[in-house]
């Protein structure tokens, strides 16, 4: 339904839905980074009880913050010499990505698949020859957030260049399909979706979107797989994420706020328990966004990549309110984080 009298894009600047969701993905990047490859006994042990988690000093954030930053430079890049389409978009994020590849910076134990795929990216190489076809890493959708915040998109837009983003180092289908639907969540949020009824809409958009294939932002790289037919790869991907999201809509039928959501959702190695492990920490505390943070945090899983999505979610719900002073002013990356954030909230 049209909203001719502006009334919810008027909501939505009024809250900073992008502002809290990147400050909020930062934040849970950063209260995730010391967590992550620790099992939850030992996290207890060494940080005391998670629902008294403390912002660290420094507020130093991963890979994960670093190359969503990359993406929303590209999407700026992009959209300001027009409409942002395939090609437009394709440019600055294989730039972006390679001088994140070449950063100093780049020194957060950065996932395998970016750093090959950004590797061969820094080439004449066409893209697709460039991604990991085989690899559906939680670093496909740990970036996606700024996909879901722009303004003015269609749902088209948004889609493909969710997908393309992801596919430039992550190829397989289910990389795409879930960085899609992180996208999609972020979008949603941000304009006002109540968190109760999130994940049947998730489920009714993959549905919808199981058979697509958008040729326009991905060209050929269907044929780098084993699938007869474009229609055949994109499938594969969006039934694997509609499992996750079956495995997340058991989990909160019964939801246990105690016990380590990684163990009903998966521990978010992968892009689609990225997705639904995340979503998990987040709909389990919808109107407390420190506890989704902490709650992320305190998982066995990857828990920085889980606890930036969640942050994203909870940021792009609540809006830039959701987030202490104290803690927005210490994290790494800040003036990038709010600028770009007022932009696209503007």
């Amino acid at each position: 339904m049209k909203d001719p009298t502006g009334l919810a894009a008027a909501r939505t600047a009024t809250k900073q839905a992008a502002t809290g969701a990147l400050v909020g993905l930062a934040l849970g990047d950063a209260l995730g980074f010391p967590t992550e490859f620790k099992d939850v006994p030992s996290i207890l042990a060494s940080f005391g009880p998670w629902r008294e988690a403390a912002l660290p000093r420094p507020a130093v954030v991963t890979d994960d913050t670093q190359m969503t930053l990359a993406l929303a430079r590209a999407i700026r890049t992009a959209t300001d010499r027009g409409l942002l389409a395939p090609l437009r978009l394709t440019r600055p994020l294989r730039e972006e990505f390679v001088d994140w590849y070449h950063s100093p910076d780049n020194n957060r134990a950065p996932g395998r698949t970016c750093l090959v795929a950004c590797r061969k990216l820094d080439s004449d190489m066409p893209w697709q020859e460039a991604s990991q076809i085989a690899s559906k890493g939680c670093g496909a959708n740990m970036r996606v957030a700024p996909v879901g915040l722009v303004p003015g998109l269609s749902d088209g837009q948004r889609a493909g260049a969710a997908q393309l983003q992801a596919a430039l180092t992550h190829g397989h289908p289910t990389a795409l399909a879930a960085s899609d639907l992180t996208a999609r969540a972020v979008y949603l949020l941000a304009r006002g979706t109540e968190p109760l009824g999130l994940v049947g809409r998730l489920r009714s958009y993959a549905y919808e979107n199981r058979s697509r294939y958008h040729h326009g932002w991905l060209g050929d790289l269907w044929t780098y797989a084993h699938d007869a037919t474009p229609e055949d790869f994109i499938e594969r991907g969006w039934d694997e994420c509609l499992a996750a999201l079956e495995r997340l809509a058991a989990a909160l039928r019964d939801p246990d706020p105690e016990t380590d959501p990684c163990l009903a959702t998966g521990d978010g190695w992968i892009a689609e328990e990225a997705l639904a492990t995340a979503l998990h920490c987040f709909l389990l505390f919808p109107e407390e966004p420190l506890t989704v943070l902490r709650r992320a945090a305190c998982t066995r899983g990857d828990s920085d990549s889980i606890a930036c999505l969640a942050g994203a979610f909870a940021g792009a719900h609540l809006g830039a309110r959701a987030w202490p002073k104290e803690w927005e002013e210490r994290i790494e990356y800040r003036s990038e984080l709010l600028t770009l954030g007022a932009l696209w909230d503007a």
